[in-house]
């Protein structure tokens, strides 16, 4: 295949792919097909298909704010996760909480940062693969990005088609699926480095086989090794620490019996590994600038230190059926899931046990005990939808469908730590360890074990009326009910002992409406009104043991938290004409019961607490311009005002969490865009490309706390090693703005291969991502920093 003038595609891929629909609207100019068996023409295509509302749609026809990242832009980019993309898309900003752990929030709409000890606490925006969710709150899954046929971006409440969880939007992974009567297949190779850090690189395929004329197979497979940067100081020292694999593949079967009937089943399987956490941290209880019987530290960039390494896993596994049937003028859809997933967050916690140790009296021996936190998650789900929608022509459209998912889910907390058991009796009494154990096993401090039952159905419609020639109606609507049951027992010298069952039971509607006016050939105006939803819950007990008097007063009372709500207000406009795209958008939402996680003193447990009013307004914009087949230049940013418009205070009327009337809601940056340029030319009869891209996000918050007191001083208290009780350190919790540069360049051989060179972050920025501390930054103070300059190369060759 040729490679084309360079299009939408790349102008919004570039290395960290450029896709920027910003105003959610990507220009959908000459995207490429699917790959054509061997003989069969292969046309440009003049518009993008999306399924955002569950019927395949032109991206320039949906009316609302809508962004589509095709397999052309996630390959030229070199981008291997979600973040890499999100960068690009306007609205969307990612919290990077280590690997498998980042939260995403679209348009500003963000509580901010939920702990790997939350479990309850549901996420603001839906992921699916294809047609299942996927997302799950503490852990977004990082998918394998190859031979998917797009990622689209929903940009605003999609409660209507969604549900629950999808109050900020939705992202979707869409697979390229078995194509009927079709040999074909593709290789492809990556080698890449770190600047500082060490190789990564990748080998992926995929093979679609005809089985008859009447079914199909395809097999995906790829496995991938990231390069690390982050290095650890101490016992269990070592260089690049954050080294991670992904291995898996998906195989799936295309089943056409008859014209009127589809059916899809497959299978996906999923391993991520990582060693470590790029975690660079500026205080350790064990290693800092104040100690005396042992050599200060002062950590550099990059550097933490480690008792014991770290882990991270996530096996997934998704198995689906995707039948359709038509009936002359509607087809039903069946799309039934189950879902497999098991998460392990291995962490050294010396620095947070040692810190408890010290409060307890604890000799130095006891203080020094290596302590590994281990969270797991067991999660097993089932799915089932049925939809009808309407396929004949004329101007009323509708879809109406029913949804059923139960799952469990499984949390568990140990806190292992060989000889605690020992040293606790020493200190407190014999017995002592014995005595709060509740039937957890010896030398773990810490233990808990959380189960959750969430069942809910739906029934959901959308309908749409041409009201004129021009003008056309949208109005959707679901019903929810949800409940969800829960089980919470722990124990350990840290715990409360507790044994308790609850549960939390939500029913109600959420609304949609929508208008589309065509102006003029090619230009559209969108107007949008619609509700989304959030499920409350349950705060786990506090950590009695390790709380001041002080907190357990301000802390205690957070037992339960409500649903969350939220109206979204938009006006959007798209263009299109030769040589030039323009979409963009205004929007307004107004959140209800906004729920905020705060740090609960010195407890070592987080709470969730809803705040009563809270807003964000913006504007998203993206410009493509084209002024002949060999440049293409684009813009694309988005600045959103996004703000609390409620105090929250304690007994003492102290403002909590920072929850105060004006201030920012966290990990949204005010404005970000990036801005590209593309040269498209013919070297040695080869065509080929050249873009640069950059990109700017602004200044964020990771906590909603951290933007009070700021600059804030963090005094550890814990007289160790010779530090006096009375050292601290004082840090900027605002997240500094940072800026990206990137290049690539591409080149379409004969036989279909090509060769595309990259350098992503080529001017080594070296940016916050989010501010991690344990225990209110008594055990230890840090961030978490992005990727380091990276070079790298893919070779593809199709067939």
């Amino acid at each position: 295949m040729k490679l084309r003038p360079i299009s939408r595609a790349v102008l919004l891929a570039f290395p960290c792919s450029l896709a920027i629909g910003v105003a959610g609207h990507a220009s959908a100019q000459q995207t490429p097909p699917p790959p054509k068996a061997e003989g069969e023409k292969v046309e440009k295509q003049d518009r993008i298909t999306v399924t955002a509302t569950k019927r395949e749609t032109s991206l320039q026809d949906v009316p609302f704010s809508i962004n589509a990242q095709t397999e052309e832009d996630i390959r030229r980019s070199g981008s291997q996760t979600l973040e890499d993309l999100s960068r690009n898309i306007a609205g969307v900003a990612i919290q990077n909480l280590g690997p498998g752990q980042s939260q995403v929030s679209i348009r500003g709409v963000s509580s901010g940062q939920i702990v790997r000890d939350q479990p309850g606490v549901k996420e603001q925006v839906g992921v699916y693969l294809d047609e299942t969710a996927i997302s799950m709150s503490l852990f977004t899954p990082d998918l394998d990005l190859f031979d998917l046929n797009r990622v689209e971006t929903l940009r605003g409440p999609q409660g209507t088609l969604y549900g629950s969880g999808n109050i900020g939007g939705t992202i979707r992974y869409i697979t390229n699926e078995a194509r009927l009567r079709v040999n074909e297949g593709v290789v492809e190779v990556n080698a890449n480095t770190i600047s500082g850090g060490s190789a990564g690189g990748s080998v992926k395929g995929a093979l679609n086989v005809p089985m008859g004329d009447a079914a199909a197979m395809r097999i995906v497979g790829f496995a991938t090794r990231f390069g690390g940067w982050a290095d650890a100081l101490g016992p269990a020292s070592g260089k690049d620490v954050n080294e991670g694999d992904r291995v898996g593949g998906r195989l799936s079967f295309t089943f056409q019996p008859s014209r009127d009937v589809t059916i899809q089943p497959r299978i996906v399987y999923q391993k991520s590994t990582y060693d470590g956490f790029n975690r660079q941290e500026n205080y350790n209880l064990y290693a800092n600038p104040y100690t005396t019987t042992v050599p200060p530290t002062t950590f550099g960039e990059d550097q933490q230190y480690l008792l014991q390494r770290e882990k991270f896993e996530d096996k997934t596994t998704i198995a689906d059926l995707v039948a359709k049937v038509g009936f002359g003028s509607f087809d039903l859809t069946s799309v039934t899931t189950y879902t497999d997933r098991d998460v392990l967050v291995s962490r050294d916690a010396s620095a947070l046990t040692g810190s408890v140790s010290v409060d307890l009296g604890f000799p130095t021996a006891g203080v020094l005990l290596p302590s590994r936190l281990n969270d797991t998650t067991d999660f097993k789900g089932f799915t089932q939808e049925l939809r009808l929608s309407s396929k004949a022509p004329g101007p009323f459209q509708w879809l109406v469908g029913a949804f059923y998912a139960d799952a469990d889910r499984k949390y568990a907390q140990r806190l292992p730590t060989p000889g605690y058991d020992t040293a606790t009796d020493a200190t407190l009494g014999a017995g002592t360890s014995a005595g709060v154990a509740n039937g957890f096993p010896a030398n773990s401090p810490y233990n808990a074990d959380i189960i959750y039952n969430l069942k809910q159905a739906a029934l959901f419609g959308e309908f749409s009326y041409d009201l004129t020639s021009q003008l056309t109606g949208t109005a959707g609507l679901r019903y929810y009910d949800y409940k969800e049951e829960r089980t919470f027992r722990s124990g350990g010298l840290f715990a409360n002992g507790d044994n308790q069952s609850d549960e939390t039971k939500s029913d109600g509607f959420n609304p949609r409406f929508l208008l589309a006016y065509r102006m003029a050939p090619g230009v559209t105006w969108n107007a949008q009104a619609s509700k989304g939803f959030r499920l409350g819950g349950v705060n786990d007990p506090l950590n009695i043991p390790l709380c001041t008097a002080q907190d357990r007063a301000i802390f205690g009372g957070y037992q339960r938290f409500e649903d969350e709500s939220l109206w979204n207000y938009e006006v959007g406009v798209k263009m299109q004409k030769p040589g030039m795209t323009f979409n963009a958008a205004v929007f307004h939402t107004q959140m209800e019961n906004l729920q905020v996680t705060l740090d609960a003193g010195s407890c070592s447990s987080r709470v969730v607490f809803n705040v009563p009013k809270a807003h964000t307004t913006g504007v998203e914009a993206e410009l493509v311009f084209r002024p002949n087949d060999s440049w293409e230049v684009g813009f694309a940013g988005s600045a959103v005002n996004a703000e609390f418009d409620s105090t929250v205070t304690d007994g003492t009327g102290a403002v909590i969490g920072g929850i105060r009337e004006g201030n920012r809601l966290p990990s949204v940056p005010k404005v970000q865009f990036t801005a590209s340029l593309t040269y498209n030319f013919n070297l040695a009869g080869r065509e080929s490309y050249v873009t640069a891209s950059y990109q700017y996000i602004g200044s964020r918050f990771t906590q909603p706390s951290d933007q009070e007191n700021n600059p804030r001083t963090f005094v550890h208290g814990l007289p160790f090693l010779g530090a006096p009780a009375t050292a601290s350190t004082t840090l900027d919790l605002e997240l500094p703005k940072y800026n990206l540069v990137n290049l690539s360049a591409g080149m379409e051989f004969s036989r279909g291969f090509s060769a595309i060179v990259y350098v992503n972050n080529l001017t080594d920025e070296r940016a916050l991502l989010s501010f991690d501390r344990e225990r209110g930054g008594r055990a230890r103070l840090g961030y978490t920093t992005n990727q380091p300059r990276t070079v790298g190369v893919t070779l593809r060759k199709s067939f």
